[in-house]
């Protein structure tokens, strides 16, 4: 993204030279996706794009290795969507040897509904619908499970059963990339029913978790806000929010809902300013973190990102230059950047997550 095709060459080098899958490993089947696939098949696109958008990309004697891994991976992935009676795939599945015995039949809805985009673009690349088909099943299967009452989906499901163990809606963890993997699948493969089926998520969003005055600018009450509720009756659950629920405005932009966008950005910036950086739970009632760490993640650079594309305000440069700032001032380390241990304290964890290089520092330099 950068332009810088040396290192870019060095590294994908380094990938086919020394990457290999069949190990006795035990992955989660999301994080391998969006993080390991997903990247293999954004690297090898890059490669092989004729109009090499980023400066010259290109890979001398390139023979699609990087597809190859994706399409290994992908295969010893598939085997968490075999054996369940609702299609909705296990957690975790090892690389060598499958499902493991002792598998959890429980899984999250983002974990089990974020997997399209990645095995979507791996079928299309390939000429096989297997990877397709299996992750939009997943979808569908979660779709269907939703409330009569209220149109909601819950947060932890049976895979076997398809009872709901958790019953909380939000759009934070265990929900998040669900909502956010319907609309960008419809923006990337055209498919109506991806589309069909983020309108009326967002419409029972609205409806059931929104909280504050009616328009985002005017009237009484406080500012809009999204709130944890029960799947069935839409009664308030907790009264935290979630840093990853800052994805959310960058959703609303790609939707078309801006003005809204605008207000729940500045809802969660406000926080920011406050920290620093994004406590990982915020009791907004209390006004205090329940959570205090910070793991360095995205989505509020993302949505922040998505907002000056939109508007072209200038006071979203000023926002990511601020995060840019209290990182630099909070988060350096000797050897990179450390997850905030607590936001009030400022005390670091060895620990730096690989959404910080592909997401966190990508929209930063994009903005």
């Amino acid at each position: 993204v950068m332009g810088n095709s040396s290192e870019f060459q060095k590294a994908v080098k380094l990938v086919i030279d020394t990457v290999s899958f069949d190990k006795d490993s035990t992955v989660q089947v999301f994080e391998a996706t969006i993080r390991v696939l997903g990247s293999l098949l954004s690297a090898h696109i890059i490669i092989t794009d004729t109009k090499q958008p980023f400066g010259d990309m290109t890979i001398k004697d390139y023979d699609n290795e990087l597809l190859h891994l994706a399409h290994d991976l992908a295969v010893r992935l598939l085997p968490a969507f075999e054996n369940t009676k609702t299609g909705i795939p296990y957690p975790r599945v090892n690389l060598k040897k499958g499902v493991p015995p002792d598998s959890h039949n429980e899984t999250c809805t983002a974990g089990a509904g974020s997997l399209l985009v990645e095995f979507g673009i791996l079928s299309r690349l390939l000429g096989d619908s297997t990877f397709e088909w299996v992750a939009r099943r997943a979808v569908k299967a979660l779709w269907s499970l939703r409330s009569n009452n209220t149109g909601l989906l819950g947060n932890v499901v049976n895979i076997q059963t398809g009872h709901w163990v958790g019953k909380q809606s939000g759009l934070g963890a265990g929900s998040d990339s669900f909502y956010e993997y319907l609309l960008k699948s419809y923006i990337l493969f055209g498919e109506k029913e991806d589309l069909e089926m983020f309108n009326a998520a967002y419409r029972n969003i609205q409806n059931h978790l929104r909280r504050g005055r009616e328009a985002c600018n005017e009237g009484e009450g406080d500012p809009p806000l999204y709130v944890n509720v029960n799947m069935y009756t839409g009664q308030l659950m907790n009264t935290w929010i979630d840093s990853l629920q800052a994805f959310f405005p960058g959703l609303q932009v790609l939707i078309g809902d801006v003005e809204d966008a605008i207000c729940l950005h500045a809802f969660y910036y406000a926080i920011w300013k406050r920290y620093g950086a994004l406590p990982e739970r915020y009791n907004w009632q209390l006004q205090a973190p329940d959570v205090p760490f910070y793991p360095l993640r995205p989505e509020l650079v993302e949505s922040t990102y998505l907002l000056y594309q939109a508007t072209k305000n200038p006071f979203y440069l000023h926002v990511g230059m601020d995060i840019l700032q209290s990182l630099e001032k909070y988060t350096k380390a000797k050897c990179g950047y450390a997850t905030l241990h607590h936001v009030v304290e400022k005390t670091k964890e060895d620990r730096m997550e690989s959404f910080f290089l592909s997401e966190t520092c990508k929209y930063l330099y994009l903005v």
